[in-house]
């Protein structure tokens, strides 16, 4: 038993931070009336943490390989707690979003240590049953969030959707501190703060002009200077990580088309599985008449399904064709955005949500451990934290401009009119319908990059534990 608490350790920080992203949807409209939010406000509480998560989580990545993957995880883990606690008191959105932003950068600094922990922790079929269960784990988590904070905002308050954090994180120090140790640390000098900065500023900058985009209109000159300075930040950290010596993102990994294939793959799910979540916990409470609870419940099916399929399958699944599973789990979401796009109309109710959902919840679990181990497959182990942090970064930054994409097409339907139940319901049929064909086009896209002659998964799941005993020999 004492040999899995490293992965409870992990797993903690991970139910975390992924819950985290989600966990707010269902208490948006609570927090409209106490606080006074604006609608673009709700958007900065949810896209705020996801931004933040993905425009520093290269950076982070890069310390983690100089400091040490341990020391940055309790670093992040203390970070997280205090900025949770800053949210439970926040007593106006301006602090709130401020306060989310922190706390995406404490998520950013656990995330991506996660594998480097976990392989330095276990080899073999030990790391293929930590990966399974890990990928139960992170599948329910983004999907149960709903549940919790239902419960959470119905029986106490929405501040109590990031007071409960503090238990779990002083658990997972208290863990960290005891069953954790250090692995062998990259040969790394110096950071990128360069490269780091500039990417921040071209994320944040065009998830700005969608939200702006989405209150203002697509003819305001303003949103498209936004947009055209974000494409200049873009090109100038290509630039400057092709010509610095250290660069917190290797672009020669994206000469490897399976390495693309991995990033577009986790691009793709958490755009198509996560980012209209928001968006139909707006249609249940707002224009249904749903509680909290009723309405997190209706996530239910989607966090069971991810859970269930993550954790039987996820062990057999390790060293297999990658490719073809993770492309089958972007079908499975297609799917289910499809049917969801059919089923939700003027006269439909919750009920409506229920088929898609479960057919989303399958394919997320059936592609999340997967996406993980194929990450880990295609690169070096010393660039684990780069891995990580680019595969995150892909997923939370597609998450954050999903949330504002969305947004523009959900208001465009609804003319910011949140009560009534056929206009809303026509915004979130347009979000399902578009979030289908995103995961439509990332499972074509995957089958065509992630290819791989079969003895390459045999290759480097060998490395990776020849870096393990490694890093075992030199504690």
């Amino acid at each position: 038993m004492r040999k899995w608490l490293p992965l409870l350790t992990v797993c903690l920080g991970t139910f975390m931070l992924l819950i985290d992203v989600t966990i707010v949807n269902v208490a948006l409209p609570d927090m409209r009336t106490d606080l006074d939010a604006s609608f673009g406000a709700l958007q900065w509480v949810v896209d705020g943490y996801a931004l933040a998560m993905a425009a520093l989580m290269l950076g982070a990545g890069a310390i983690a390989d100089l400091a040490g993957h341990r020391r940055t995880y309790l670093a992040g883990l203390a970070l997280f707690a205090t900025a949770s606690l800053i949210c439970g008191l926040a007593p106006n959105p301006t602090v709130l979003i401020a306060a989310r932003i922190v706390q995406g950068i404490g998520a950013a600094t656990m995330s991506c240590t996660t594998f480097a922990l976990l392989n330095a922790a276990y080899a073999g079929r030990d790391r293929g049953a930590a990966y399974g269960m890990w990928g139960a784990v992170a599948g329910a988590s983004s999907a149960i969030g709903p549940i919790i904070g239902g419960l959470l905002t119905e029986i106490a308050s929405w501040r109590w959707i990031f007071f409960v954090n503090l238990p779990f994180s002083v658990l997972a120090i208290a863990l960290c501190l005891l069953v954790l140790t250090e692995g062998e640390r990259a040969q790394r000098n110096r950071i990128d703060l360069a490269g780091m900065a500039i990417f921040t500023a071209s994320a944040a900058t065009a998830t700005y002009a969608l939200i702006r985009a989405n209150e203002h209109g697509w003819t305001n000159a303003l949103t498209w200077w936004l947009l055209l300075g974000s494409a200049i930040a873009l090109a100038a950290f290509v630039v400057i990580e092709i010509r610095t010596e250290q660069p917190i993102l290797d672009l020669t990994l994206l000469r490897d088309r399976f390495f693309t294939g991995v990033l577009i793959a986790g691009a793709t799910l958490y755009f198509a599985a996560f980012a209209a979540l928001m968006y139909t916990q707006i249609w249940m409470q707002s224009s249904l008449g749903l509680t909290p609870i009723a309405a997190g419940a209706v996530g239910l099916p989607l966090s069971l399904m991810a859970f269930l399929v993550s954790g039987s399958l996820g062990k057999y699944l390790h060293g297999d064709n990658p490719g073809r599973i993770i492309g089958a789990g972007l079908a499975l979401i297609a799917l289910g955005g499809a049917i969801g796009a059919l089923l939700v109309h003027g006269d439909a109710s919750w009920p409506a949500l229920i088929p898609g959902s479960l057919l989303v919840g399958a394919g997320v679990g059936l592609a999340t451990a997967t996406l993980s181990s194929a990450a880990m497959s295609a690169v070096p182990w010393h660039r684990a934290g780069m891995a990580t942090g680019a595969l995150n970064t892909a997923q939370q930054l597609s998450f954050a401009l999903g949330i504002a994409a969305l947004g523009g097409l959900f208001t465009h339907r609804t003319h910011h009119i949140l009560d009534n139940p056929a206009t809303t319901a026509a915004g979130v049929q347009l979000t399902l319908a578009v979030s289908g064909t995103i995961a439509l086009l990332g499972a074509l896209l995957t089958a065509f990059l992630m290819r791989r002659p079969k003895h390459y998964a045999v290759q480097n799941d060998s490395a990776g534990q020849m870096a393990t005993a490694a890093g075992t020999r030199s504690r």
